[in-house]
């Protein structure tokens, strides 16, 4: 199972039954926003770049806008549709690699916005695949933790996402690996995980910046 295929093509039904103005998990994106920067991700390299390099931002910025002034079942079209040939996303080595994450988080991310929202039930092996790939990156996406951290899955299994604080405090994080993949991603406040450690301490895990 293509796994990232899977969550783009359920990401591009669920717009088309949301439309372009349902809100999202991204800093006040609305769904037309959301499909804008997938769209530009994966067509327009130039524009991209400004996602990680700052001074390239205003750029990409108003190259996503643009995209986003599309009709709405054009911009849905083009997320549904995938990459372009000549993109190395195109490859189902590299599109497993690259968009698993990206497309479940942001899948998520229009789910979670809307009132009353509750987990999906997911396939034990597209969370085997998630545990897979969070285990490499987890470093990256804890490290502005304010505590060292564990991420255990419900199975027992973990990695350890961050070192111990100056103070050695540690904090473990329990639940399915799409949920610590979401903790980890900057979505605490939308997890449905177990933490444990003293209120404040906790409290001060959720309110981190996590994630890139």
């Amino acid at each position: 199972m293509n796994w990232a295929r899977h969550e783009r093509q359920e990401l591009a039904d669920l717009f088309g039954a949301v439309g372009p103005e349902a809100p999202t998990l991204n800093d006040g994106w609305t769904t037309r926003d959301l499909a804008a920067h997938l769209v530009v991700r994966e067509r327009r390299p130039d524009a991209a770049a400004g996602i990680l390099v700052p001074a390239l931002a205003a750029y990409g910025e108003n190259v996503r806008l643009q995209v986003a002034g599309q009709p709405w079942d054009d911009l849905v079209a083009l997320v549904r549709s995938g990459p372009p040939p000549w993109s190395p996303t195109a490859l189902e080595g590299v599109d497993r690699l690259v968009n698993t994450v990206e497309f479940f988080v942001h899948h998520e991310d229009v789910r979670r916005a809307a009132a009353g929202w509750e987990p999906r039930p997911l396939d034990g092996e597209l969370e085997h695949e998630l545990w897979r790939r969070l285990r490499p990156m987890c470093r990256l996406l804890a490290r502005k933790a304010p505590v060292g951290l564990v991420l255990r899955r419900s199975n027992g299994e973990e990695v350890t996402a961050r070192r111990p604080a100056a103070d050695g405090t540690t904090v473990t994080v329990t639940g399915p690996a799409s949920e610590l993949l979401l903790f980890v991603y900057g979505r605490q406040a939308h997890s449905r995980v177990e933490i444990t450690a003293p209120e404040e301490v906790a409290a001060r895990l959720r309110a981190a910046r996590l994630g890139l």
